[in-house]
């Protein structure tokens, strides 16, 4: 998308650069690039990297989907995180969110049916713990990958078909 501005009246020999025009009236009217604001991430690119790895990993020797949801959950919590993992594609059984809303200071973690067998609660408590410890500290990512990290080693390695 261009924006016509008003720079200059142009000398009648001169040559225009690309963009340029000579308008009706005579004036010179330039178009620029418009480029909106890239969307704001509380995450630097290594930072998502640490967490899609994490993630990646975490799922790979289970055999599980994790996912993470960081954003407001609203008044019942637990019932928005249980909404959202009921979205989570293929299959919601076989699925573990961690939901983390910081400004709501909340930490939800979701198990499918056929997680929850292969995750003890006890280990979610461990693992929500050190997550808070970390976010306490104000490192968010550290919190989330180290809780992924907890979370895969209460699961154990993925059954053998």
């Amino acid at each position: 998308m261009g924006a016509g501005e008003l720079t200059r009246h142009p000398a009648a020999d001169e040559e225009l650069e690309p963009g340029t025009v000579i308008t009706a009236t005579g004036r010179l009217s330039a178009a620029r690039m418009y480029e909106p604001a890239a969307p704001s991430s509380p995450f630097s690119t290594v930072q998502l990297a640490r967490l899609d790895e994490a993630l990646t990993l975490a799922s790979r020797e289970t055999g599980l989907d994790f996912s993470v949801y960081l954003g407001e959950l609203g008044a019942d919590t637990r019932a928005r995180a249980e909404e959202l993992h009921s979205t989570i594609e293929p299959s919601a059984a076989n699925a573990v969110l961690i939901a983390v809303s910081p400004g709501e200071r909340v930490v939800e973690i979701v198990t499918g049916t056929e997680a929850a067998q292969r995750m003890p609660d006890r280990g979610a408590k461990l693992a929500v713990m050190s997550m808070v410890a970390s976010f306490k500290e104000g490192d968010l990512i550290g919190g989330l990958v180290s809780g992924l990290r907890m979370l895969a080693d209460q699961a154990g390695s993925a059954p053998k078909h």
